[in-house]
């Protein structure tokens, strides 16, 4: 299973974007199924609802919720990575523990996710 990013989505969800239409034949490519988080979908929405753009596409997206056990990991995540003198968004840690958590695959256009792979994170490429 592969876990979307919201910058992902973002250019997937982009008509105009060359950029997402590849991102989306590879994504079907795999033959893998794809979800979300519940953070990666309260970010897209946010800036659906902001822009005022429909979001019924975006919420047939399967979406994994964040748990305790997620906070656990994602706690840990954040501190290992500072304590490694790399500073990350506490909302990209919280992905990657549900990611690492459901055994998916994060899809993101985002380099900083590659401190958490020593931590079991896979990045789909």
């Amino acid at each position: 299973m592969i876990l979307l990013d919201t910058d992902v989505i973002i250019e997937v969800l982009d008509k105009n974007s060359d950029k997402g239409q590849a991102l989306m034949l590879k994504i079907i490519g795999s033959g893998e199924g794809y979800c979300t988080s519940s953070v990666n979908m309260h970010e897209v929405l946010y800036g659906i609802e902001k822009y005022s753009k429909d979001s019924r596409l975006v919420l047939q997206i399967p979406t994994l919720v964040y748990s305790k056990n997620d906070s656990e990991l994602s706690a840990a995540l954040e501190l290992n990575a500072e304590r490694k003198g790399k500073s990350v968004p506490r909302m990209d840690a919280i992905v990657a523990a549900i990611a690492i958590n459901n055994g998916c695959s994060l899809y993101t256009l985002d380099e900083h996710f590659e401190v958490f792979t020593d931590n079991g994170l896979r990045l789909f490429r």
